[in-house]
C-alpha cells in the first residue's frame, strides 16, 4: 500500500497536507484544485486509509460533562463562554454534543466517542470516567496528571503576574480574597499567591480571605477584612471578578476609596467587569477559546490515533481599569 509520503511527493505538497486531505479535516483550508491533486493521487497509488481513520472521519459524538451546576453559569459568565466556544466548535466541526450537568453516572457515555470534562469531578466520578477508557480532555481541571489532555489557564503565573505589577506601582502589603470548592483546599491562584507573595515579602497570612465563588461570599469575606481594624492592606488581589463585585459593595458601604484607598485586581474579565463602579481591572481569560480549543484537542486525538498526552495553555492578559492607580 502507498504511503502518505510517496502519496505527497506525487501530488508535490507536504505529508501533513495530505493526511489532513485524506482524514477530511474540517479545520484544513486548501484550494480545491490541490485537494484534487492529492486525491488522484492517492487513488492512482492505491492508498486505503486505514478503518480505525475511517471510522475517526465519520460524524463523532462528544459527551461534555460539567462538574459545576448550570446555575453557576448564571453567576459566573466564565463557565457560560466556555461552554459556547464547546459548543459552537462542536457546530462548526460537525460533532454531535451531549452536555450533561452534575455528572453522577456513565449515562452519556454509551453513544460517545469522547469525553470533555469540565472541572474536577469528585474522585468516585473520575474514576468512573477514566476506566471508561474512552479519549478525554480536562478542562479548567486537571493539568499536571501526565495521562491525560488538558486545556486550561495557569493560575499560578496569574498570581505572580498581578503580584509584579503591583510591586511595579510601589505597594509592600497585599491582600488577598478567593474562593474555594472545598473550604478544606486552596486553588491554585490562592497557594501561588501566598508562596509567591512571602518570597516576595507583600503577602501576610492574616491578609488572605476565602469563601465560595459567589458576589455574596466576596462580600462577606471583605467585611471581615474590614472589620478587624483600619489597618487592610492597600492593594488587593481577588480570584474572580464575580467575587470582585461583593468586594467592592463592602469596601463602597465602608467608605473606602477605590483605587485611592485599595487598589483592586481581579480575574476573569467577565462582560459585568466593564460597567460596576469603578471599572475592575481584571485578568482576562480567554475561556471560550479553552472550550473550543479542547474540542479541536479532543477531535485531533481521536483522527490522528495519538496515544501522547498533550496540556494547553490559553495565555491571559492583564486589563487596567479603574480599579487600579488613575496615573494608569
Amino acid at each position: 500500500m502507498a504511503t502518505l509520503k510517496e502519496i505527497a511527493q506525487a501530488a508535490q505538497v507536504s505529508v501533513a497536507t495530505v493526511s489532513r486531505v485524506l482524514n477530511d479535516d474540517p479545520t484544513l483550508s486548501v484550494k480545491s484544485q490541490t485537494r484534487q491533486k492529492i486525491l488522484e493521487a492517492a487513488e492512482r497509488l492505491e492508498y486505503k486509509v486505514p478503518s480505525a481513520k475511517r471510522q475517526a472521519s465519520q460524524r463523532l459524538t462528544f459527551a461534555a460533562l460539567y462538574t459545576h451546576g448550570q446555575e453557576l453559569e448564571i453567576n459566573d459568565p466564565y463557565y457560560l463562554a466556555m461552554r459556547y466556544g464547546i459548543e459552537t466548535q462542536c457546530e462548526k466541526l460537525g460533532i454531535t454534543l451531549v452536555s450533561c450537568y452534575d455528572f453522577k453516572g456513565d449515562r452519556a457515555l454509551a453513544s460517545a466517542d469522547g469525553l470533555l470534562i469540565i472541572g474536577k469531578p469528585q474522585p468516585a466520578a473520575q474514576a468512573l470516567l477514566e476506566q471508561h477508557e474512552l479519549p478525554l480532555v480536562y478542562l479548567d481541571g486537571i493539568t499536571s496528571d501526565p495521562r491525560f489532555d488538558c486545556v486550561s489557564v495557569d493560575l499560578a503565573e496569574i498570581s505572580q503576574k498581578v503580584i509584579d505589577y503591583f510591586i511595579s506601582r510601589g505597594y509592600q502589603r497585599i491582600g488577598f480574597i478567593g474562593g474555594r470548592d472545598d473550604l478544606d483546599y486552596a486553588d491554585q491562584r490562592e497557594l501561588a499567591f501566598v508562596e509567591y507573595g512571602r518570597r516576595k515579602k507583600v503577602v501576610k497570612a492574616e491578609d488572605v480571605y476565602f469563601g465560595d465563588f459567589s458576589s455574596q461570599a466576596g462580600y462577606q469575606s471583605a467585611l471581615k477584612m474590614l472589620s478587624t481594624s483600619d489597618d487592610y492592606p492597600p492593594a488587593l488581589f481577588v480570584a474572580t471578578d464575580s467575587i470582585a463585585i461583593g468586594v467592592l459593595r463592602a469596601l463602597h458601604e465602608h467608605g473606602v476609596k477605590v483605587p485611592e484607598q485599595m487598589a483592586l485586581i481581579s480575574v476573569n474579565d467577565i462582560p459585568t467587569a466593564r460597567f460596576v463602579y469603578p471599572a475592575l481591572s481584571t485578568v482576562r481569560i480567554h475561556s471560550e477559546t479553552i472550550g473550543a480549543q479542547a474540542v479541536n484537542l479532543l477531535m485531533e486525538r481521536i483522527r490522528d490515533e495519538r496515544t501522547i498526552p498533550l496540556s494547553v495553555f490559553v495565555p491571559s492578559s492583564l486589563q487596567l481599569r479603574d480599579t487600579t492607580t488613575p496615573s494608569e
